[in-house]
């Protein structure tokens, strides 16, 4: 071998030495760096490929799942039955339900059951998202979030089949159910056994969520939602129906006054600073 071929061959050796040394092997820590990055930017599916990683280089990494779970949830469509959007929600629920499942602390815990909750919604499946919202609740009793969806979900199971029996009945948005007519009576009376406990459940639910954020103006409205739903269900005690469009009224005022005491808050010029 020449002297120029020696020297060719061990500056090849060096230079390969740097490259090895310079080009690290990716590890979780990296990779989920690599993913916040790309979610900030919006790029969810590439973010996700970061995370997935992350969670295959160390399987104990919680938030790398759980960020994983939130860039699915980033590129689920609400409402969209399509097969793809499907999967990506049970990709989502599968690695909230590894971190629910997992002895991580409270709050990822709360937000992968909230998390489930809020998919399972979305795809209309009332009870599997009561149930994680339970789940929230009962991690953190203090989160009023988690109160405010089961009255979200009680009032959406009670109010689509009454308006649905309704419009089979002909009835007129400003009618309500008589036990005066036979027919609407039975009908009264199916639903009422139906949905009497989700309105007790919903009404309870949205106080408590109330009590715990006094502010909660969506919480107000549902309340008078849900008000409106038990006192179509009065269909043989006017009086009990008049105090319950008396409290739904209320409730519409409450919720006006405090969405203006918010909007006059926000509005308000801030006090200069003195230095």
């Amino acid at each position: 071998m020449s002297r120029s071929s020696s020297l060719l061959t061990a500056l090849t050796f060096l230079l390969l030495s740097f490259t090895s040394v310079g080009q690290e092997a990716p590890t979780s820590a990296s990779e989920l760096q690599l993913g916040v990055e790309s979610y900030k930017s919006s790029h969810y599916e590439e973010a996700a490929g970061h995370f997935q990683k992350a969670v295959e280089l160390d399987g104990s990494n919680i938030n790398a799942r759980l960020y994983l779970a939130t860039a699915y949830l980033a590129q689920y469509i609400p409402g969209v039955d399509a097969p793809e959007n499907i999967q990506i929600a049970e990709q989502a629920i599968s690695q909230y339900q590894r971190v629910l499942d997992s002895d991580a602390e409270r709050t990822p815990r709360v937000n992968s059951a909230k998390g489930i909750g809020y998919l399972y919604l979305n795809m209309k499946k009332f009870e599997d998202s009561k149930h994680y919202y339970q789940i929230a609740a009962g991690l953190d009793p203090d989160d009023p979030e988690a109160y405010y969806s089961q009255g979200v979900i009680d009032w959406t199971e009670c109010y689509v089949p009454r308006m649905e029996a309704r419009a089979q009945l002909g009835l007129r948005p400003e009618e309500n159910l008589s036990a005066k007519d036979p027919e609407q009576k039975k009908v009264c009376g199916e639903l009422k056994a139906k949905s009497t406990s989700l309105v007790e459940h919903g009404i309870d639910s949205l106080h408590k969520a109330i009590d715990l954020r006094p502010d909660y103006d969506d919480a107000m409205a549902y309340m008078n939602l849900m008000y409106r739903e038990k006192a179509d269900l009065e269909c043989d005690d006017v009086a009990a129906r008049d105090r319950d469009l008396k409290t739904a009224d209320d409730w519409v005022d409450k919720t006006l006054a405090t969405k203006k005491a918010k909007a006059s808050k926000e509005s308000a010029p801030t006090a200069p600073n003195p230095q």
